[in-house]
């Protein structure tokens, strides 16, 4: 009997080659309203990571103390069914109330805050209030040698500014993570 001559990664079937590389992959913000109490945040981040979901930004608050009701924001990304799966999967759980892909439901608006601690004398201090200046970033905190900067925007926004404070030796950065929330009534 002779050997098969396939090569790796030619055949449709190979079980290394499952992905569509066709498939457009999206970022989606979901906002879910569930009962404020003990596990329910683990159920729901459990669903992600039980399926080989990546949340890429995740927050979590009560919103209505006499209720008992939290928000959950997550940014996660995959393609429509993936996102549609996301969903339903949410949808069917016990604690959650209601389940919005603001990505979807309509315009939106979406922010972000960072804290961002970076060192610096002379030159370097006077272009970080220059950069904080046109960002509109505060400062919250100042020591002769450094300065926190308080930074609201999108998460570009946050991106942008990071990216040019790391030249000026950013030292830490602590971000919140996104928010958001339908525009309109």
């Amino acid at each position: 009997m002779s050997p098969l001559k396939l090569e790796r990664g030619v055949s449709n079937r190979s079980a290394y080659d499952l992905r569509n590389p066709v498939e457009v992959s999206e970022t989606h913000t979901i906002a879910v309203l569930v009962d404020n109490e003990a596990g329910v945040l683990a159920r729901v981040i459990g669903l992600f990571s039980g399926r080989g979901y990546n949340i890429e930004s995740l927050t979590v608050a009560e919103i209505d103390h006499t209720g008992h009701r939290s928000r959950i924001t997550i940014v996660t990304r995959g393609n429509p069914a993936v996102i549609d799966q996301i969903r339903a999967q949410l949808e069917r759980m016990v604690p959650v109330h209601e389940v919005h892909d603001l990505t979807v439901d309509g315009d939106t608006i979406e922010r972000e805050l960072a804290l961002l601690k970076v060192r610096g004398t002379g030159s370097q201090r006077v272009e970080a209030l220059r950069l904080a200046d046109i960002f509109r970033a505060k400062v919250v905190d100042s020591t002769l040698e450094s300065f926190v900067f308080e930074i609201t925007g999108t998460s570009d926004k946050v991106d942008k500014f990071a990216e040019l404070m790391r030249p000026l030796k950013l030292v830490e950065l602590a971000r919140t993570g996104v928010v958001g929330i339908s525009r309109g009534v």
